[in-house]
């Protein structure tokens, strides 16, 4: 069992076992909920400019809004929850996202539309609240394994949701992915406030304003630089003061938060060399992931037409399919990964996770000519993904103060969602490497660009895996009892 904080047992009265299984059921469908909202227009992004009266440049904003507001939301909402409430704070995710879901369904303006969407990526802020509220109130028995399946659906959302929004998208008018959206979440809402109890755990200390406005400041400018960058050039006037912009803000914030006794994110414990190398694991294990959820669709869906391109030809909701049992994989090794954490380690399977992350690259780049070898390789892909990010906030909870815990977590998503951010950007640019024109002004991305992409994800895999390595955790002295 693993200490959490340097404190063992229980933080609030205790549940019974069905009660347990019922908050780890809940937190779990909020969650993969929370990171459906990613992926859930991917079936129209094509379509949104007719959609909106749009240009394609301006639609992409529907996109963007969604990943800035989640990684402005994730450190926020942790300290808020360490403060007020860990249920509370969730709560609250929900119903941004309810009130995102119905203003999205209702429009077809496109400032509304990523308002709504910025709303909606909100919700991602319940991830790391609910981890750190299951280390208040389940049995340490089970809290590897919830952690763990907890963990899984930030991978598991787009991988299954994909399909499912996609055989929505062509069956009934678009708005009808916006209004599920609201429904399951409003059940969602219902349920936690039935189910989920309230922890017990608070931070001292208050909010710190001035610390989360300047995070968000340098977040927007810096994830606007990498996300805008390639279509705007990465040396035009926009990209340069946003990024310059960003930096300074960031240094300041630093600068800031060093000199405050109640700051919105603890960097001095955040600088602990095993909090510190596991973000920094997290941010290529995110850029990792973010290769396969991008560069996988476009191979399968890249034109089979005999004298231009030998594609795989499969469209969106083939193509959704064909990716699904990835996403299935990534939840059905979550028990897997919390036993392997309870045994070995957080470290360890960490390890473990990374390496087959690498491994299923490396056959992505030798096998790539067949649906079958694709999905395969994807699956060991997502397995590694959801093993490793079962192990991450195993190893942030096993030294971050237990008043911290939701704070520390989210600056863990944190660093996983700029990982993705920075995985978008390094894509668009490789996949560009070989265009093919397949006519009507039409390019797709030849094989060549496709394996240059898996080495550089197989690389990154690599590079985490030697970070973990790195990361001076002693499972034995952290297993007490």
């Amino acid at each position: 069992m693993l200490s959490v904080g340097g404190q063992i047992g229980q933080q609030s009265p205790a549940l019974t076992a069905s009660r347990q299984r019922w908050v780890v059921a809940v937190l779990s469908l909020g969650g993969l909920l929370a990171s459906v909202m990613q992926t859930l227009i991917v079936p129209i992004i094509a379509e949104l400019p007719n959609y909106l009266g749009t240009t394609r440049d301006n639609s992409s904003w529907v996109v963007t809004a969604t990943l800035v507001a989640a990684a402005v939301a994730m450190p926020i909402a942790g300290r808020l929850a360490d403060l007020f409430g860990k249920r509370a704070v969730m709560l609250g995710c929900i119903c941004g996202m309810i009130a995102g879901s119905v203003l999205c369904a209702l429009t077809d303006d496109l400032l509304a539309m990523v308002i709504g969407r910025g709303f909606q990526g909100v919700a991602m802020g319940l991830i790391p609240c609910g981890i750190s509220l299951m280390r208040d109130c389940l049995d340490v028995r089970r809290l590897s394994r919830s952690v763990a399946l907890l963990s899984a659906t930030m991978g598991v959302g787009g991988a299954v949701g994909l399909p499912v929004s996609a055989w929505i998208a062509q069956n009934f008018d678009w708005h009808a992915l916006f209004w599920c959206s609201a429904a399951l979440a409003t059940v969602v809402l219902a349920l936690m406030v039935k189910v989920v109890p309230e922890s017990g755990v608070r931070a001292s200390g208050g909010f710190d304003i001035c610390g989360a406005v300047g995070l968000s400041v340098a977040l927007i400018c810096i994830l606007l630089t990498v996300t805008k960058g390639a279509v705007w050039g990465w040396t035009s006037p926009m990209t340069v003061f946003l990024g310059v912009t960003g930096g300074i803000v960031l240094g300041l914030w630093i600068w800031l938060e060093l000199r405050l006794a109640s700051p919105l994110v603890d960097l001095r414990t955040s600088s602990q060399p095993v909090i510190l190398l596991t973000n920094c694991a997290s941010f290529l294990i995110g850029c990792a992931m973010m290769f396969s959820t991008l560069a996988t669709p476009q191979l399968l869906q890249v034109p089979d037409m005999p004298g231009i391109v030998d594609g795989l030809g499969q469209d969106l909701f083939a193509t959704g399919l064909i990716m699904a049992p990835a996403g299935l994989a990534m939840m059905a090794f979550a028990p897997i990964s919390g036993r392997l954490i309870v045994v070995v380690g957080p470290r360890s399977t960490l390890m473990v996770g990374a390496v087959m992350i690498m491994g299923g690259y490396v056959g992505l780049t030798i096998f790539l000519t067949e649906v079958w070898q694709v999905a395969i390789a994807l699956i060991v892909v997502s397995s590694g993904i959801g093993m490793s990010y079962a192990a991450m906030p195993s190893l942030i909870m096993a030294v971050a103060p237990g008043d911290q815990t939701a704070a520390a977590n989210s600056l863990n998503a944190l660093m996983r969602s700029a990982g993705t951010s920075t995985a978008s950007a390094i894509l668009t640019t490789l996949l560009a490497t070989s265009a093919i024109d397949i006519g009507a002004g039409a390019t797709v991305p030849g094989e060549s660009s496709f394996r240059t992409a898996f080495w550089v994800a197989a690389g990154i895999a690599a590079a985490a895996t030697a970070i973990t390595s790195a990361i001076p955790y002693r499972h034995a002295e952290a297993r007490l009892r």
